[in-house]
């Protein structure tokens, strides 16, 4: 990266790339995906300087508790009003992250988080397009414009604030009225739970909240396997789940893959048919498979607001009258049912690979040693892929 993109336009690339599968860590509550736009902005950031292990985990970790605690305090109506909250909240993670980084300290670290407030962006309307993992790249590259900005804005505007407090601002426009400002005044101790915490590693490429019906869906193929029946046996499926799911995965009959991803109900076939929903399971070939659009048209999407987030049940009728049925109380990759750290390792080899990446355990091991170190770890990280086989 050092010579071949500017600063910005690293943690833009960087952003969006991290976002682009909808395979990135989700924080349930907010449906918030912290981590691109930070770690977008830290990748970038550290090529520019010596940066150590510590540094860059403190800078990130901060700046995600940021992004979340602000989606905490304007969620739910945030989100239903239309906004994309991992693009709007992402832009304040990011500047927190970059400013971090950068040494920004007082006047001008808050200078830094009232610039954010007005950079703020992000629309529902991109979901299913390059749109949304844009916005993940935009508030990346919002960070580091921000802080590149924000020492300067500060001392030539030493009355910046001008009475106004920004966030409280940008809490009644995210959120009118129902914005929640004690969220954000919490301090930080060493006994203050951070809702970092809550922060889950996805076991499918796709929207969250769709994850307890591809569970589901698996088990009842499983079953179908047992029995010895095949899918094109499949009368009707039953899809019982949280309101959110139908209001942001609606999708009956997407045509591509970015599509696929926010379609509940293709995630549901692929589990049926395929007994499996990665990322080969989301490609065009597979959303325009006819049996899989047969079996998205053959199902029905029941609402059901006293089911948790991570809950859902699928039911499949037969031809001949038979039901099978699973239900899932909480999903694979929930902060109820973390992923394994071998599960999380597996997810890490098979992205690697698709980045052409060999070396994972050239990989893992510079991550696990990222704590402690003073050593510039991007040296290490951003090898190709023969030094890191190596």
């Amino acid at each position: 990266m050092p010579g071949r993109a500017s600063v910005r336009d690293a943690a833009l690339v960087s952003g969006f790339a991290g976002h682009y599968d909808d395979f990135d860590d989700t924080h349930l509550g907010t449906v918030i995906h912290p981590s691109a736009a930070c770690f977008g902005a830290a990748w970038a950031i550290g090529w520019s300087g010596e940066v150590t292990g510590d540094d860059l985990l403190r800078a990130f970790a901060i700046g995600c508790e940021a992004q979340l605690r602000l989606g905490e305090a304007v969620c739910p109506e945030h989100y239903d009003r239309g906004w994309h909250i991992t693009g709007t909240c992402g832009v304040v993670g990011a500047t927190v992250t970059a400013a971090l980084l950068r040494g920004l300290r007082g006047q001008t670290l808050a200078a830094s988080i009232a610039i954010a407030c007005v950079r703020t962006l992000g629309h529902r309307e991109g979901f299913g397009s390059e749109t949304k993992p844009l916005h993940a790249g935009l508030a990346a590259a919002a960070g580091v414009e921000i802080t590149d900005e924000a020492p300067g804005f500060a001392e030539r505007h030493a009355d910046w604030r001008m009475g106004a407090d920004p966030l409280a601002l940008l809490l009644e426009a995210f959120a009118p009225g129902a914005a929640d400002h004690g969220l954000l005044a919490r301090e930080w101790g060493v006994d203050t739970p951070w809702e970092l915490e809550y922060n889950a590693f996805k076991p499918y490429p796709c929207g969250i909240v769709a994850h307890p019906g591809i569970d589901a869906g698996v088990a009842v193929g499983e079953q179908l396997v047992g029995a010895g029946v095949s899918t094109k046996s499949i009368r009707v499926v039953r899809y019982r789940a949280h309101p959110l799911v139908e209001e942001l995965m609606g999708r009956v009959d997407p045509e591509t893959s970015l599509e696929a991803r926010f379609s509940a109900r293709h995630g549901v076939a692929v589990g049926l048919r395929h007994r499996a929903a990665g990322i080969a399971e989301f490609e065009e070939t597979v959303a325009v498979d006819d049996e899989i659009r047969r079996i998205r048209f053959a199902t029905e999407v029941i609402t059901d607001a006293s089911l948790r987030r991570d809950e859902a049940e699928v039911s499949v009728e037969l031809e001949d009258g038979t039901v099978l049925r699973h239900h899932i109380a909480h999903a694979r990759g929930s902060a109820a049912r973390p992923l394994t750290d071998d599960e999380v390792r597996a997810k890490a080899a098979v992205l690697l690979g698709f980045a052409r990446t060999p070396g994972i355990r050239a990989v893992e091991s510079t991550v696990t040693a990222l704590h402690g170190s003073d050593n510039h770890p991007w040296r290490s990280l951003g090898l190709d892929a023969e030094e890191v086989a190596r």
